[in-house]
C-alpha cells in the first residue's frame, strides 16, 4: 500500500493558512494536520463557521485529507504556553480548555477529519499522580462522548515532559477513558526520544487505537524535532511497519520551528519519505 504522506500547518507559521494548503497539495502532500492557531483558522473569530467551511471546499478542492492538531501554544493564554489543560486544579480554567476542544470537534465534523488530535500538558500544581490522572480521564470521557455524537474520532498524544509522556501512561490513560472514540496519536520522533524501542512493535501493538501519526528525526532524549538526516532515527522499518498493518491516515511531518524556510523543508520531507 502507499502511505498519505502530510504536513502539519505548524511548519507554515509565517503563510496564510490558503497559501500553505495550496503549497502542500502542489508538492504531492495528501493530508494537512491543521494547527489551529490565531493566525490559522482561530476558532474564537466572529467569522470562524464561514473559514472553516472556507477551508472545507479548498480541502475537497485539492484532494486533501486533514487532521484537527490542537497544539497552538498561546492561543487560549497569551503568557503562558499550553495553558490552561486539563489537568488545571481549577474547573474554570479546565472548562476553558475542554470548549476549545469541543470547538475543535465541531471543526472537525464540518471538515470530515480523520480525527481531533491533542495532549494531556503538565500540571501546574504539585498534586498525586492519581488524582491528576483521574482528572485528566474524566475530562477525556466528556470528549469523547461529544466526539461520538459528531461522528468524529479522538486521537491522543504522547509527549515527552507531559503528564501522559510514554506508551505505558497512556495504556493507563485508555483503560480508564475506555471509549470507543479515544484513540491514538503516535509520534515516531517521541517513541524515539523516551527510548521507547523498536518504533514497529509499538505499531504493531496499537494498530487498532492508531488515528494519527507524526514523523520527524529526533535524537535520544531531547525532545527536538529535526529535519530528516539531523537525528539518528532509522525510518525504513517504520513506514514499513504502518504498512504491514494497513495504516490508512495520515503520516505527518511536524516540523514546527522551520517555518522560516516552510517550503524548501516541506519540498525535502516529501522527497525524503518517498525514497525511504
Amino acid at each position: 500500500m502507499t502511505l498519505r504522506f502530510g504536513y502539519n500547518t505548524n511548519g507554515f507559521a509565517h503563510h496564510r493558512l490558503s497559501d500553505a494548503i495550496d503549497i502542500l497539495a502542489d508538492l504531492g502532500y495528501v493530508s494537512v494536520a491543521l494547527t489551529l492557531d490565531v493566525h490559522h483558522l482561530d476558532p474564537y473569530a466572529d467569522d470562524f463557521q464561514h473559514q472553516a467551511e472556507t477551508v472545507r471546499r479548498q480541502l475537497d478542492r485539492r484532494g486533501l485529507r486533514c487532521v484537527i492538531e490542537t497544539g497552538a501554544r498561546f492561543l487560549l493564554d497569551p503568557f503562558r504556553k499550553h495553558q490552561p489543560t486539563l489537568l488545571d486544579p481549577d474547573a474554570d480554567r479546565r472548562a476553558v480548555r475542554l470548549d476549545f476542544l469541543r470547538r475543535c470537534i465541531d471543526l472537525g465534523a464540518i471538515l470530515q477529519a480523520d480525527a481531533v488530535s491533542f495532549w494531556s500538558g503538565t500540571p501546574e500544581s504539585q498534586e498525586p499522580p492519581d488524582i491528576l490522572m483521574q482528572r485528566l480521564a474524566d475530562g477525556c470521557k466528556r470528549l469523547a462522548d461529544a466526539a461520538a455524537a459528531k461522528g468524529v474520532r479522538l486521537a491522543f498524544e504522547p509527549e515527552p515532559g507531559m503528564l501522559i509522556d510514554t506508551m505505558p501512561r497512556y495504556r493507563e490513560l485508555s483503560e480508564r477513558v475506555d471509549h470507543a472514540a479515544f484513540g491514538l496519536t503516535l509520534d515516531v520522533g517521541h517513541l524515539h526520544c523516551t527510548g521507547e524501542t523498536p518504533i514497529a512493535e509499538h505499531i504493531h501493538v496499537w494498530r487498532d487505537r492508531l488515528r494519527n501519526v507524526h514523523i520527524e528525526d529526533m535524537r535520544p532524549g531531547v525532545h527536538d524535532h529535526l529535519m530528516f538526516g539531523e537525528g539518528d532515527m532509522d525510518f525504513p522499518p517504520i513506514l514499513r511497519a504502518l504498512e504491514d498493518i494497513g495504516y490508512a491516515g495520515g503520516v505527518h511531518v511536524e516540523l514546527s520551528r522551520h517555518s522560516h524556510d516552510a517550503v524548501r523543508i516541506a519540498r525535502q520531507a516529501i522527497d525524503f519519505l518517498r525514497a525511504t
